[in-house]
């Protein structure tokens, strides 16, 4: 559910043949939109920057996920906005169903949480199409800052606050040789389910370094193969909170439009065992 800037190895190697360039940037080397609206994979944000422009325009993305479980259900719209290649603005507005277990959990058939998740990333270094004659991968840092919204119910499970923030650093190398993109991404967090759930505990209440990676293989030339897998804090004593992991495969239509299709495991969720299913996206950029 991540690899969209793979879909560029096919084209990059004759980078120097001038190959078409729509919007600036080789295609799909903006990634697809995280669950928390960042460019990256859906589960982990990448060093990339939303869009299809280089350093000579801005660009952006929208997107439209949805992960179904066996329990829950959760529709994620987002969009974020690339400047200059350097700096990503961006915005996801998260809506958490508990369907049939919020009765089973006292709240209601089809409770609903919500989360607005408000971002910011700049390129520090590096550029992970065109350096590639460097070690060095391209490096990001960023925020984001996450606002729930069922206060009373977050502070009954223990939460300390329904707001918090995020701070990440992420690295990312498109090694073309081989066709492969790695990543990874140290997040500085004591969110809650990704913030549904709020921020901080009843066991811990500060912060932790959290890790995200990801994995990606060029299947075709419009077609990419990955994983991921991200830590989570577990902060609340009522629900242990696991590791979440995905297996992913992404494919481009046209040089606008890309869809995605993942296998999901987010582990254990508000005492509900094997929260497994699947991940659909579908984005657009310029």
């Amino acid at each position: 559910m991540a690899a969209i800037a793979l879909g560029a190895m096919g084209l990059a190697t004759s980078a120097s043949a001038g190959p078409e360039r729509i919007g600036g940037k080789l295609p799909l080397t903006g990634g697809i939109s995280t669950v928390e609206g960042s460019a990256g994979g859906g589960l982990a944000t990448w060093a990339l920057i939303a869009g299809d422009e280089t350093e000579d325009g801005n660009g952006g993305a929208a997107q439209l996920t949805q992960v179904e479980l066996p329990d829950f259900g959760l529709t994620v719209v987002s969009g974020s906005i690339g400047i200059r290649n350097r700096v990503e603005l961006s915005v996801a507005h998260q809506i958490f169903n508990t369907r049939k277990a919020g009765a089973a959990l006292g709240l209601g058939r089809s409770y609903t949480l919500g989360q607005d998740v408000f971002g910011v990333k700049v390129r520090v270094i590096g550029d992970a199409v065109w350096d590639q004659d460097k070690l060095l991968p391209q490096i990001s840092v960023g925020l984001q800052h996450k606002r729930a919204n069922r206060g009373a119910l977050i502070r009954a499970l223990g939460g300390k606050s329904s707001n918090g923030t995020d701070f990440y650093v992420s690295a990312t190398k498109i090694v073309l040789p081989l066709s492969m993109l790695v990543n990874g991404t140290a997040r500085w967090t004591n969110a809650n389910q990704f913030g549904l759930l709020g921020f901080g505990g009843d066991i811990r209440s500060g912060r932790s370094l959290q890790f995200e990676g990801s994995a990606a293989l060029l299947a075709t030339p419009k077609m990419a193969l990955g994983i991921e897998f991200r830590t989570k804090p577990d902060n609340l004593g009522f629900a242990r909170e696991d590791a979440s992991l995905d297996l992913f495969a992404v494919a481009a239509i046209g040089h606008h439009l890309t869809a995605t299709a993942a296998f999901v495991d987010l582990g254990d969720i508000a005492t509900f065992r094997r929260q497994r299913g699947l991940f659909v996206a579908l984005q657009g950029s310029f």
